[in-house]
């Protein structure tokens, strides 16, 4: 069963998201659903409640062997500039 929620909003901000749901074919009913929705949504858990980087460590290690003196901001930014045609400036 639906019901309505009156809410109250800055007037240019109504506007925007009425072209917005105009554009995606969708309603500002719809939106506000859809956004409600995403917020009450459960998020996935990590095993038996542990912590992030408790479940890091707990992942296999690496079959890759790489060089100790390797530098990864180096080799960062040289991917960054291949990536972008810049790998002659380095």
């Amino acid at each position: 069963m639906k019901k309505k929620l009156n809410i109250t909003i800055e007037e240019n901000l109504l506007n925007k998201i009425k072209q917005y749901a105009e554009q995606h074919e969708t309603s500002v009913s719809n939106l506000v659903q859809e956004h409600f929705e995403a917020l009450i949504k459960t998020r996935p858990t990590l095993p038996n409640g542990m912590t992030l980087v408790e479940y890091m460590k707990s992942l296999p290690k690496s079959k890759v062997e790489f060089p100790k003196e390797m530098n990864w901001k180096d080799e960062y930014y040289k991917a960054k500039a291949k990536k972008w045609g810049y790998e002659d400036l380095l």
